[in-house]
């Protein structure tokens, strides 16, 4: 039997499954994601219920009428890509006709009343065989041989009226074909697992094709980060769009603007839900608020389909340029399978791990075609563990060293005093905000804790670490109370005490 798997035609036996499908070609696929099983193009188009008109003027948008009569609706369904590469046969201020093509209809002598923008077959000469799709400029009263359901009328122009008005009898109506939109995908789609039998004609889409967009490096680089296993958790879904919320509170600046169609990805970069990311499911006009990142090029019919906690599998091309966190030979190798120059900087030895790059967003870096990586000892990478008992501390901690959205974060020492067996870091009031006692100590801190001031005290969000146990004050010098535990230094701690304030701390997450 004949399916399709992402848009790949490919023959299977008889009672093959998605499974089967999937590793025949395979298509990219985690586990655990949606999948969609869509039962056949012509499935799907019996739910679509518009249709483009495209000519050398431009495009006409018809929709088909609620309750339009099935003998009218079943014909164009049947025969609507005839008109295809069909002239336009007359135009008067009244209406504009298209066609000849041979139908079924029976025609009628009445006369109808019909109004502006109305769409109906038209049977010339009181023939089926020469019947033509009017499109109604104007109110008249007609005798078309039109059929007497409903006068012939079965739908409505949508869009591309400007187009009608300036067609004549010199045009030509190059192609016809449905628009697909949501509603068609969703109505003859289902969310299904991997053991479940195929049929001839189906199609099976396991994942999801993103191509960045290099105008907007910082919002595409936010988009890299939140997709870095492979997936992504729909945090909210409607007609218009889905929403990933993941990464919601990391701000950018204004980029790209610009209108946002179907398969538009974009990055909100102000005001309320700053940080979040939408997938547009629907046209919208743009909007100073959102920057456009990128585009669904393969997967569309996926996204129509998920739903509110669904995960999807998805994949960006070209894939993210990131080599913190690894040596410099590995990103050196990394770098080359990706054609990019690498340039060493800082401790340069092979096995020194990189910590800054720069230029730091992937577009910027293919754009230039190298980039400076910058090595220090692997010692000197600090390895945290965070814990789960801080939620609004440990999101801080990580929002402010950059931990969110890359491998490797930075602090920059605020204190340092030879024999206080402790590092303190400074605070960013900006995002402090909020940050309520939580996972307060008992009885003692211990040595490599991390602790952060909550809002009970004057230095709210100071970041500290202590190299010895303490059973009176937290890390930042705070009583127990006004002190959060958010992890531990799980590795480099013994180097702690060398360094001074001002100097740069470089942190990774265990």
């Amino acid at each position: 039997m004949l399916v399709k798997v992402n848009g790949e035609k490919i023959e299977l036996p008889e009672g093959s499954t998605i499974q089967d499908a999937i590793d025949a070609v395979g298509a990219p696929y985690l586990p655990g994601c949606v999948l969609g099983l869509v039962k056949g193009t012509e499935e799907v188009e019996k739910h679509v219920n518009k249709y483009s008109l495209k000519t050398n003027k431009g495009s006409i948008i018809i929709e088909i009428l609620d309750g339009a009569p099935e003998t009218l609706v079943s014909t164009w369904k049947e025969r609507y890509k005839e008109f295809s590469k069909m002239g336009v046969r007359w135009t008067t201020s009244q209406e504009v006709a298209i066609g000849p093509i041979v139908t079924e209809l029976t025609p009628s002598r009445e006369t109808y009343h019909y109004h502006r923008w109305d769409v109906l077959f038209s049977l010339s000469g009181f023939t089926a065989d020469a019947t033509h799709l009017i499109l109604s400029t104007g109110e008249h009263e007609a005798v078309y041989g039109a059929p007497e359901e409903n006068r012939g009328v079965f739908a409505r122009v949508v869009g591309g009226k400007r187009t009608i008005l300036k067609l004549t009898d010199d045009d030509e109506v190059s192609e016809v074909k449905p628009v697909m939109e949501r509603e068609s995908i969703v109505k003859s789609a289902a969310i299904t697992n991997l053991e479940t039998e195929l049929e001839e004609g189906n199609q099976v889409y396991t994942y999801v094709q993103v191509e960045p967009n290099p105008k907007s490096p910082q919002s595409v680089e936010h988009f890299y980060a939140l997709q870095e296993s492979g997936k992504v958790r729909v945090d909210y879904d409607s007609n218009t769009f889905v929403g990933f919320y993941a990464l919601q509170g990391l701000e950018k600046e204004a980029e790209q603007i610009d209108q946002r169609k179907r398969g538009t990805i974009t990055f909100r970069n102000t005001g309320k839900g700053v940080g979040r990311v939408y997938i547009y499911r629907e046209d919208r006009v743009s909007t100073p608020s959102h920057n456009v990142l990128g585009k669904v090029i393969n997967g569309m019919q996926l996204l129509d389909i998920a739903s509110f906690g669904d995960e999807v599998t998805i994949q960006t091309s070209p894939t993210r340029i990131m080599t913190l966190s690894m040596t410099q030979k590995e990103a050196e190798e990394f770098l080359q399978e990706n054609g990019v120059k690498q340039i060493r900087e800082g401790l340069q030895d092979d096995e020194a791990v990189v910590v800054r790059q720069e230029p730091h967003y992937t577009m910027d870096i293919i754009a230039q075609g190298e980039v400076k990586t910058y090595g220090i000892p692997e010692e000197d990478l600090l390895h945290v563990e965070l814990y789960e008992d801080a939620p609004r501390s440990t999101w801080y901690f990580q929002k402010i060293t950059g931990l969110l959205d890359a491998p490797v974060g930075s602090l920059k020492v605020h204190f340092a005093f030879p024999g206080m067996k402790l590092l303190m870091f400074k605070d960013v009031p900006k995002e402090s905000k909020g940050l309520i006692p939580e996972n307060n100590p008992q009885s003692v801190v211990k040595a490599g804790e991390i602790g952060i001031t909550n809002m009970s005290r004057r230095h709210i969000g100071m970041v500290g670490v202590r190299f010895e146990d303490n059973k009176e004050f937290g890390p930042t010098g705070e009583p127990f109370q006004g002190t959060n535990i958010i992890g531990r230094m799980s590795e480099g701690i013994e180097n702690l005490e060398k360094y001074k304030e001002g100097d740069t701390i470089y942190v990774t997450r265990k």
